[in-house]
């Protein structure tokens, strides 16, 4: 075994580190023989140095073998997923799973829970009561093949070395470093079993990346590592400067999923997920480009089969289809609240990550894994980015089971810009397929 001392010296004078180094550092740590204080002083020269293109696939695939891969072979055709950094409002997972499973293309899709703002994939679908996702990986592959989607949680043994190396990260000052954080998404990605990956890398004040250059920069590295390991991989970079659609929360965000499908979606939500959707068409073989892609999306949503999908993945899995017509079977906080706006002019700017903080007051998010979420609370928007406001018009309705909730109300305020001349934000940014 390769000292770790050795290691860490060489990444601190910025010399590539081989293979067999980077494994041992895997294997070292995840057994626990290598200690804290010399994986995070490792870390911290990654962070400073960098990483070349062949370090950052190798450290990706140490980690995925570190610990369960799931066998997708079972499933038949080309089977896609798509992951999101994340963001506030984000939810695309909701539409565009059913969507693309509606046009003939497998997505077995795997999601967490959520920390943070607002609830995961899992925890929204959970909003529709008896809806679960332990299944076990016959039942999963079974349903993916009969109806073309299931979705379950994440397994307890996945990428085991990627969750005790995010741990040190977390509390060492080295989380910001774009070949961890892309070699973190990608190790759980791949070892998930995928064939092709879609990623929706977002940027702006809800996003983790801030800045363009930034977010290109780990798109970019995703994308390499992905490809570099025969998975078909392309990255969408997405604006997070204003929340996704309207809804924040985790059972209005189920209702806004499901009026997106009927067609009646918030248009920003509509075009991501036509977007996204239409990447992970071609990826599967569904169409011979974008445009047929995009088409044949476009007519599951108009025809209602992407909406019937969505229904038989909620009842294969436990839960009530007919919440899809009724949506007061969804949990409902016992308050709405509008909040009024004590100016006029155009929205020029909704600070998104203040908004989900506020949403996370509400309850709707979590701050430790143990936290309780409530299901029914969140924001919903009436005024996005670009609208026209007169004094006292809603700028948003609170959605509440505390009836005192002035701290939010200000910190809604707060998140609204305004100017004199109406905006149009761009929503897609880059798309790169290399």
């Amino acid at each position: 075994m390769t000292r770790m001392i050795d290691i860490i010296t060489k990444k601190r004078d910025n010399i590539e580190l081989s293979k067999e180094e980077i494994k041992s550092f895997v294997q070292g740590y995840t057994n626990g023989d290598i200690p804290d204080y010399q994986a995070s002083s490792l870390l911290m020269a990654i962070f400073l140095n960098g990483m070349t293109e062949d370090e950052v696939a190798t450290l990706t695939m140490e980690m995925v073998e570190s610990g369960d891969q799931i066998d997708l072979s079972g499933i038949e055709g080309f089977k896609v997923d798509k992951h999101s950094t994340g963001g506030v409002g984000d939810t695309t997972t909701l539409v565009l799973a059913p969507l693309v499973a509606a046009v003939g293309v497998p997505v077995p899709k795997m999601s967490g829970r959520g920390l943070g703002h607002t609830g995961g994939t899992v925890d929204k679908l959970e909003a529709m009561e008896g809806f679960h996702v332990e299944l076990s990986q016959e039942e999963f592959i079974d349903l993916v093949n009969k109806q073309k989607l299931a979705l379950v949680g994440q397994s307890g043994n996945l990428t085991p070395a990627d969750k005790l190396i995010y741990a040190l990260r977390d509390v060492t000052g080295t989380v910001n470093s774009i070949p961890l954080i892309a070699s973190s998404i990608m190790s759980k990605k791949i070892a998930a079993g995928a064939d092709g990956i879609v990623l929706d890398v977002k940027v702006g004040d809800g996003a983790f990346m801030k800045n363009e250059k930034d977010a290109e920069a780990l798109a970019h590295t995703m994308v390499q590592i992905g490809n570099n390991v025969g998975r078909n991989t392309m990255a969408v970079i997405s604006s997070m400067e204003e929340p996704l659609g309207y809804a924040i929360g985790n059972a209005l965000e189920v209702i806004e999923a499901i009026e997106t499908l009927k067609g009646k979606g918030p248009e920003d939500l509509t075009e991501l997920s036509l977007v996204l959707g239409s990447q992970m068409v071609v990826l599967g073989g569904g169409a011979n480009s974008l445009e047929e892609a995009r088409g044949l999306l476009e007519k599951a949503i108009e025809d209602g089969s992407a909406l019937e999908k969505f229904r038989q993945l909620i009842v294969s899995q436990g839960g009530n289809g007919d919440v899809i017509d009724d949506y007061s079977l969804l949990p409902t906080s016992e308050y709405t609240i509008e909040v009024k706006s004590d100016k006029a002019g155009y929205v020029t700017q909704i600070e998104s990550e203040n908004m989900g903080i506020a949403a996370s007051i509400l309850g709707a998010g979590r701050e430790t894994k143990e936290s309780e979420i409530d299901l029914a609370v969140g924001i919903v928007l009436e005024k996005k980015v670009g609208d026209k406001v007169e004094v006292g018009d809603t700028l948003a309705v609170i959605h509440s089971n505390k009836e005192n909730v002035d701290d939010v109300i200000s910190r809604v305020k707060d998140c609204y810009t305004f100017g004199e001349e109406g905006v149009h934000p761009t929503l897609i940014k880059k798309v790169i397929t290399e």
